[in-house]
């Protein structure tokens, strides 16, 4: 079973002066881009979560976002005046370039402006830290379960394309039958309009098998077939254990997938052939989108 990288997590833990929220969020990457942002007394917990994340998500682009609330009777909210001023006046240049008039009333519009409004509270004590420690790791173990359930989606996905990628391979024996035949008739009917020209015609037996043997698709039929069961096999059951690195893994796989389908169209010289190169290209370029997401 895969697991995604894209996925989000939310943890809560209080204690009998604050109440803790973390919500971290992920995104595909090639390697890990973490970004924490944490209230002021929590900074010293940075250094002592990156491992841990680190650990825990291996890839991708994480941000964490932490905020506290003091729920203690006593805590008192500030009005942040420099910061509403600055709005103000900003409001007020804007109104006068694109000419539209003063609000009536200021304060529903100012109190409502990011950080007008700041909740005061003590420094954060030891309590506090197992508290912010507990939110961290259910948003953690959270965000982990969406990856897991976003991965089944991508392992149906993943299979539901192979499985069309092999089956429009399976056509292609359709035209092999009549394909070199016809090349070879096409070959000697242009010959014979060469009634001025002398030439050896075991010769050209021989150039035409030459010719005809580098248009044969066997082995591309069988690599890609391979490709396409070793894309399965590393995808691994529905219900096996998330394995990491599989994402750039089936990357490579689907960059040798590729290179069968390309030379498959090259030698395919077939209109009807060429037609079902494009539809598995389709099907490919699809792939590859998503094994981006791939842990």
């Amino acid at each position: 079973m895969i697991s995604s990288m894209t996925g989000f997590g939310r943890g809560c833990a209080q204690t009998p002066a604050k109440r803790i929220k973390v919500e971290i969020k992920s995104l595909n990457s090639k390697q890990l881009d973490l970004s924490l942002r944490v209230p002021t007394s929590y900074k010293e917990m940075e250094v002592l979560l990156r491992t841990p994340i680190a650990e825990t998500l291996e890839r991708g682009k994480v941000e964490l976002t932490a905020t506290v609330e003091n729920i203690a009777a006593g805590g008192s909210a500030v009005i942040n005046v420099d910061i509403i001023a600055s709005y103000k006046q900003q409001i007020e240049e804007a109104g006068r370039k694109l000419g539209i008039a003063d609000p009536a009333d200021w304060y529903p519009i100012l109190l409502r402006m990011p950080e007008a409004l700041k909740t005061e509270s003590p420094e954060a004590d030891e309590d506090d830290v197992k508290a912010f420690e507990l939110a961290c790791r259910e948003a953690l173990d959270n965000l982990v379960d969406f990856r897991r359930r976003e991965g089944r989606k991508l392992y149906g996905f993943f299979v539901e394309k192979i499985s069309r990628i092999g089956a429009l391979l399976k056509e292609v024996d359709a035209y092999e039958s009549e394909r070199v035949p016809k090349i070879r008739e096409r070959l000697e009917e242009q010959l014979s309009r060469l009634t001025s020209i002398e030439y050896d015609r075991g010769r050209l037996e021989q150039e035409l098998i030459f010719y005809i043997e580098k248009l044969d698709v066997t082995e591309e039929k069988l690599r890609l077939s391979t490709h396409l069961n070793y894309f399965l096999e590393t995808l691994g059951t529905e219900d096996s254990y998330p394995k990491s690195g599989q994402g750039k893994k089936l990357g490579f796989i689907a960059q040798e997938i590729g290179r069968e389908i390309n030379t498959l169209g090259s030698k395919s010289n077939n209109a009807g052939m060429q037609r079902l190169v494009v539809m598995m290209k389709d099907e490919l370029e699809q792939i590859k989108e998503q094994v981006l997401n791939v842990l």
